[in-house]
């Protein structure tokens, strides 16, 4: 195993980490503890240490807490949950989840805390303003949280304007070969190294479609290049080869893809990529392309729409849908628009008043405003409209 510094901790985290949203489940649905615990432990042993899991993820914090306490292996790696900020009305709650998590995951404290899903500076002030930044020093004082962060979905200049919102101690943010310029992108990913965070990298397979759902002619241009490597292994490979990649989080959920990944690993090192490799890569990215709908680079020129919609985000979500297949591409709208949004008025491109000022501003010359009409009209069908009034009544 490859171990890359965390600079404001002096932490030697594993390239590679154990995303635990993904934890193997039973035809019942719920977590299947014995082959869960075969997973981690393995992982352990081969030395993977971070250990990435959330309130929110149906049973994972309990699953993973019990199996470190059964096996003693707690002090053997670093913990990192997050706190559901979204269901927090007042300082109380931040308390009451806290506290929750740490019954759950059966420790004292926590090496990685997240703010899950931050979206914006503005839902950030609205933490401030119920006392979060107090409670963080209280918490980081009395050492149950070792370092602070936040992950992310959104626009890549709101990722910024977080960024120098608060003393952040890392950061998580969605970022692979498909998504270089989607949400905070390469570009965020070099501001966050430039102000010393560590960055913990997910969806590095865009949800397993990076690895099993390619085009034909992709998975020929990778078999072409080094058959020996899997298609998964040509994503994972991409990410290690940039310095400034602190962790990358795989949701491993059988035997064949930890030891595919442990493998991979194990060359993880900056500038792992041959010329000849990063060509192909290219390639691929240009095969899976030629099914855009929406020519956009996700440069951000457009952003920030005065009314709200996340452009960038919505073709994003939209071409994938197209190059990706259809789940993939509804996950990827609801992640970053739906489910990261303050209110359901500004979700979806619906909210555009065709004022024209993006147009003004691509550099694509994109006709945006057709455009969009086009993807809300695509990933808004009636299911997905009601899936989102339960979210925000939910939320109310």
């Amino acid at each position: 195993m490859q171990y890359r510094t965390d600079p404001t901790s002096g932490n030697q985290l594993s390239a590679l980490g154990f995303g635990c949203m993904r934890f193997p489940r039973g035809i019942n649905v719920k977590i299947d503890k014995d082959k869960s615990e075969k997973l981690v432990m393995a992982a352990i042993e081969r030395g993977i240490n971070y250990f990435d899991t959330a309130h929110m993820y149906g049973g994972s914090e309990e699953t993973l807490g019990g199996i470190l306490d059964k096996n003693c292996a707690r002090e053997k790696i670093f913990l990192a949950t997050k706190l559901p900020h979204r269901l927090c009305k007042n300082r109380e709650d931040f308390d009451r989840f806290f506290n929750e998590q740490l019954t759950r995951l059966k420790t004292s404290y926590i090496d990685y805390y997240l703010i899950h899903n931050l979206p914006s500076a503005a839902a950030w002030e609205g933490l401030c303003a119920l006392g979060i930044e107090q409670w963080i020093e209280e918490m980081k004082s009395s050492g149950k949280i070792r370092q602070i962060g936040f992950s992310f979905h959104g626009a890549q200049n709101e990722f910024f304007a977080l960024l120098d919102a608060f003393g952040w101690d890392f950061c998580q943010i969605q970022y692979n070969y498909m998504n270089e310029n989607y949400q905070a992108g390469r570009e965020g990913l070099l501001k966050a190294h430039e102000k010393g965070l560590p960055v913990v990298i997910m969806e590095p397979l865009l949800g397993g479609k990076l690895a099993t759902g390619l085009p034909k002619k992709a998975v020929k241009l990778f078999h072409g290049a080094d058959n020996s490597l899997s298609a998964a292994a040509w994503a994972l490979r991409w990410l290690w080869d940039q310095p400034e990649v602190t962790v990358v989080l795989s949701g491993m959920n059988s035997g064949e893809q930890l030891e595919d990944n442990l493998k991979t690993a194990e060359s993880a090192v900056p500038g792992m990529l041959s010329n000849h490799e990063a060509s192909v890569l290219s390639e691929v990215v240009s095969v899976i392309k030629e099914a855009y709908k929406v020519p956009c680079t996700g440069c951000n020129y457009c952003m920030p729409c005065p009314h709200g919609v996340n452009i960038p985000g919505i073709f994003a979500a939209y071409n994938s849908y197209y190059a990706l297949g259809v789940v993939a591409g509804i996950t990827q709208y609801m992640t970053s628009l739906g489910g990261m949004t303050s209110t359901e008025k500004n979700f979806s491109g619906r909210n555009c008043v065709k004022c024209g000022n993006c147009e003004k501003q691509c550099p694509q010359h994109i006709e945006i405003i057709k455009s969009l009409e086009a993807a809300t009209k695509r990933m808004e069908p009636f299911w997905v409209r009601a899936a989102v009034k339960i979210v925000f009544a939910f939320r109310k």
